[in-house]
């Protein structure tokens, strides 16, 4: 059966989700959360894209972006594929890197559009990642405040605009609403609470797979007899790598390269 395709925002603005492959980590040092930032950035402006609001994670991506001069679908694509190309270089990998499809939601409204920007800033700090959001420098927060930043891609006048004309004061107010504690809830957590499974489920399954094989007993297996079990412990829908690691003792290093 054909994909359903994705339904145009009537505003052209789109929260983006990149996820890596059964939820394993994309980024593994600064250099490669500089070379997608570059990536981003050198896209963005070849096709006239607007950026909102980011935040990279270990294993995902927050976009908050309006459709320049061709499909979102296609400049989210090149961008995949550009930072795909430069990471199975860099580590010697192939294979799938990202999930096949990535998640979007339209954002038609102001309200919507604030709440996002602000879902995508406080997700390092729900994670608990960090103690302040601006501690976090890997999203576009530090640029909103006017702080150093490891890239001035974001166009932050849309957003400061709504919090006044002067400027200071525009990012005092901005401030003080990005760093209300809320409920707010996007994409990614209707996705999870579908799909992920929990820790104490997570084991269930995994002690079905290995049947008579105790869940201690993996990590000291032969390559040739652990990695086809990995293999098919990661085809699992809802459970992670991180999971798998810290249930089994093993890296999830060693279970990506499975």
């Amino acid at each position: 059966m054909p994909r359903k395709a994705r339904q145009k925002s009537r505003t052209g603005i789109y929260h983006i989700i990149y996820r890596g492959a059964n939820r394993q980590e994309i980024f593994h040092d600064n250099e490669d959360w500089l070379q997608f930032l570059q990536t981003l950035e050198k896209y963005s402006t070849l096709y006239k894209v607007k950026i909102y609001a980011w935040c990279l994670m270990s294993n995902h991506v927050h976009l908050l972006l309006k459709e320049g001069n061709e499909d979102i679908s296609i400049t989210i694509k090149r961008i995949a594929v550009s930072f795909v190309k430069y990471y199975h270089f860099k580590y010697n990998t192939s294979g799938h890197l990202f999930e096949d499809r990535f998640k979007s939601e339209n954002v038609e409204t102001v309200e919507y559009l604030l709440t996002v920007v602000r879902y995508i800033h406080q997700n390092p700090l729900k994670a608990r990642m960090v103690r302040t959001l601006d501690e976090w420098e890997w999203s576009s927060c530090r640029a909103y405040y006017q702080l150093t930043s490891v890239t001035r891609l974001v166009d932050c006048n849309l957003i400061l605009n709504m919090f006044g004309k002067d400027r200071a004061m525009a990012i005092e107010r901005f401030k003080e609403f990005n760093e209300t504690v809320n409920d707010d809830r996007c994409l990614e957590d209707f996705d999870s609470e579908r799909k992920r499974l929990t820790d104490d489920e997570a084991r269930v399954v995994i002690k079905g797979l290995l049947g008579k094989l105790e869940i201690a007993q993996v990590k000291s297996l032969a390559r040739e007899k652990r990695d086809p079990i990995l293999r098919r412990l990661k085809a699992v829908e809802g459970l992670s790598q991180r999971q798998m690691a810290r249930i089994l003792g093993v890296s999830q290093t060693l279970i990506y390269r499975a």
